[in-house]
């Protein structure tokens, strides 16, 4: 019999509009405050289901059933099936839709400036500074560039700054996951990079542990940062999977980090209230209590998840920052960021975004519990406001 290539072709696109479906749901599961080994074993369900889609489409429809592989006819296949593969269908079509417009996506108006160098931060310390915790034979991926840190300024002119406030600078980081797997001497090296910038206010938005024992690294880490209006923080999902997160506040309390989760906090600075506020939701606490009217004072919200963004812009947010979703931790090219644990995919995965009255920044974050980055190098970002 004649094999029909162009079944074969349509067999091929509803494969890869299942795997995107199975990748949108385990994406959108890792947004929500479920336990470790639920989300472990929606992980080895997504890929069992992924792996065992198109062989069973091959084997069960192809060479066995109405036989589509030699030119067998699709509407014979039960109603079922064939309601899912239209469901397929259109998402594979969809892809490269959002391909284009990613590639296509334009610097929001408010943004007048970035630049970025990169940091060989094994280069500069004369090893690759690999340990001995989890996933750490990822390090040796051809191309991974877990050790290529890019230090980014980026400008942005918001409606609300105080005209005296033109050039306060902030600097972001995020999601420095102290695993082991990567060594200490790695991260000093990147909050030496961060001190260098001299921003007038440090934050960081989360994931800070994933191994309890390295609470040892915070003071040779986070705790040689200063900022002349202060250093703020709030913890994310990891920090709240260790349990316990009392430890990990007290000492970065010691160390003169302001906890900002749940609460709101107010700097004077040049004549005017600065209004700095976080959130550790959908995880841990609650949400600040902030009224819906911001009146004169500008607002920051820290968010470790770029998901409360609609929160933000209900309470007159001026300014979110955010990390968790590693921008992806691998893009492909052209097509970008995959794997996003995010109720919104990948729509938030890294960058800049303007929603009205909030502009959000969400960081690629410094390093991760699986420490592989490909076409996505770590960052961490002074944010200029002009």
């Amino acid at each position: 019999m004649e094999i029909s290539w162009f079944n074969l072709l349509l067999m091929a696109l509803f494969s890869l509009g299942h795997a995107a479906l199975m990748i949108g749901i385990v994406n959108r599961l890792h947004g929500l405050p479920l336990a470790e080994g639920l989300l472990h074993a929606a992980r080895k369900l997504h890929d069992l289901l992924i792996a065992a889609f198109p062989v069973s489409l091959l084997w069960f429809f192809g060479v066995h059933g109405p036989g589509l592989m030699y030119g067998g006819a699709w509407w014979k296949l039960p109603p079922v099936m064939l309601a899912y593969l239209a469901v397929c269908g259109a998402t594979a079509a969809g892809l490269p839709v959002v391909a284009l417009k990613r590639r296509w996506a334009r610097p929001i108006a408010q943004q007048t400036l970035q630049r970025s160098t990169r940091h060989d931060i094994a280069g500069r310390l004369g090893y690759r500074p690999v340990g001995h915790g989890p996933h750490r034979r990822l390090l040796a991926v051809p191309g991974n560039e877990a050790f290529q840190l890019e230090v980014t300024e980026k400008h942005f002119r918001l409606p609300r700054l105080p005209p005296a406030w033109h050039g306060l600078s902030i600097l972001h980081l995020t999601d420095l996951h102290f695993t082991g797997a990567i060594e200490r001497a790695y991260f000093e090296e990147v909050i030496d990079a961060g001190q260098k910038l001299n921003a007038e206010l440090i934050v960081f938005t989360g994931d800070l542990l994933d191994q309890a024992e390295l609470i040892d690294w915070i003071p040779d880490t986070l705790g040689r940062l200063t900022a002349p209006l202060g250093c703020y923080f709030v913890l994310g999902n990891h920090d709240w999977l260790l349990g316990d997160q009392s430890p990990t506040r007290r000492l970065l309390g010691e160390l003169g980090w302001r906890d900002a989760a749940g609460r709101e906090l107010s700097v004077e600075y040049r004549g005017r209230s600065l209004l700095i506020a976080g959130t550790e939701l959908p995880w841990i606490g609650t949400h600040p209590e902030l009224v819906a009217d911001p009146g004169e004072a500008f607002r920051i919200l820290l968010s470790h998840t770029p998901d409360n963004i609609a929160w933000a812009r209900r309470h007159g947010v001026d300014l979110m920052l955010s990390g968790h979703n590693h921008g992806g931790q691998v893009r492909l090219p052209l097509f970008g960021p995959v794997y996003s644990p995010s109720t919104f995919g990948c729509q938030y995965a890294a960058g800049v975004f303007w929603e009205s009255p909030t502009l959000l920044h969400v960081s690629r974050g410094v390093s991760g519990w699986h420490p592989l980055r490909l076409g996505c190098p770590p960052e961490i970002t002074s944010i200029v406001l002009d």
